[in-house]
């Protein structure tokens, strides 16, 4: 016997109240579509990156579980060799070093510094401690170590600028920025036209002798080297060769300077026949010329002569 079931058909009214909803359901699905689209063009990330940012989150949260469980056992030494392993195996392990910054230096010596990171977790990273050997560096006026995940060390350098060469014990030659900070022996070929100091101290001094030299920058370019005089004042040699003594203290020496600029714009002393000045006494500049020394030595003799002719 066969029995027949017949379904009661469906209505008008709840087939449109099911397209209704089925069609409720497309549009919301659209607009959650959308509103992603717009969120993620709204983000400064591209898609790329938050996948990396999820890993590093997951990542962590993972370091985070491993490291609460070894502390529960007593065993942090153990933890952070396992949190170091599971940052490797995520590929989390430094494999580049970039640096920035270096225009004057020698670049192998940040290399030298960093690539001992090499080939470790990033978790193992000490980046204040990676910073301080990077200033020990003569050239390194500051540095900024960071990571960029997964696998670069990003090292920005900030260099020290050469102003000057000094002149040490022995006729070394040594570049120095303008707070005296040593940089790197130099050869006197590849001075060109900086200034060279010398002196005890006068490294310390450059900036006191640039304020100085400000006082008659027509002179500036034609000075060769300063030297500190018995830690009091300045004597200044020419690129011809001739010899400018300065008197003590700041507003003296600079009136002084300026008083031969003007001398010199009148008079055409550098270039000329005398070898040095002397400009130590506040109301007068005396001059030496060549032969000057032997003149006055023979003048001497001849004086000792005749007083013990005539005593």
């Amino acid at each position: 016997m066969t029995t027949t079931v017949r379904r009661k058909p469906v209505n008008a009214r709840k087939a449109a109240a099911q397209q209704g909803n089925a069609r409720k359901i497309r549009e919301a699905r659209a607009a959650t579509g959308s509103l992603l689209d717009r969120v993620m063009a709204w983000l400064p990330f591209s898609e790329r990156q938050l996948h990396r940012l999820f890993i590093a989150l997951m990542l962590a949260l993972a370091l985070a579980l491993v490291w609460a469980a070894a502390l529960a056992a007593g065993m942090p030494a153990i933890a952070a060799d396992r949190i170091a392993q599971v940052a490797i195996d995520a590929g989390f392990e430094v494999r580049r070093v970039d640096v920035r910054g270096v225009r004057n230096m020698n670049e192998l010596r940040v290399y030298e510094r960093v690539l001992g990171a090499r080939d470790r977790a990033m978790t193992q990273i000490d980046l204040d401690a990676l910073r301080i050997d990077l200033l020990g560096l003569s050239w390194v006026k500051d540095a900024r170590v960071s990571r960029q995940l997964p696998d670069t060390l990003v090292v920005d350098i900030v260099e020290r600028s050469p102003h000057g060469v000094l002149r040490k014990p022995g006729n070394r030659l040594v570049l120095i920025d303008d707070e005296g900070h040593e940089l790197d022996p130099v050869a006197p070929d590849k001075i060109g036209r900086m200034l060279v100091v010398s002196g005890p101290g006068a490294g310390q001094r450059v900036i006191d002798l640039d304020h100085l030299l400000m006082a008659a920058p027509a002179l500036r370019p034609q000075v060769r080297e300063a030297e500190w005089i018995g830690n009091r004042r300045w004597n200044l040699t020419f690129r011809t060769g001739q010899l400018l003594a300065l008197p003590e203290g700041e507003k003296q020496s600079a009136d002084a300077l300026i008083r031969f600029a003007r001398l010199d714009g009148t008079s055409r002393l550098i270039g000329g026949a005398a070898t040095a000045f002397d400009m130590r006494a506040a109301d007068r500049i005396y001059f030496k010329f060549p032969g000057m020394a032997q003149a006055d030595a023979a003048a001497a003799a001849a004086a000792k002569k005749q007083q013990q002719e005539n005593p």
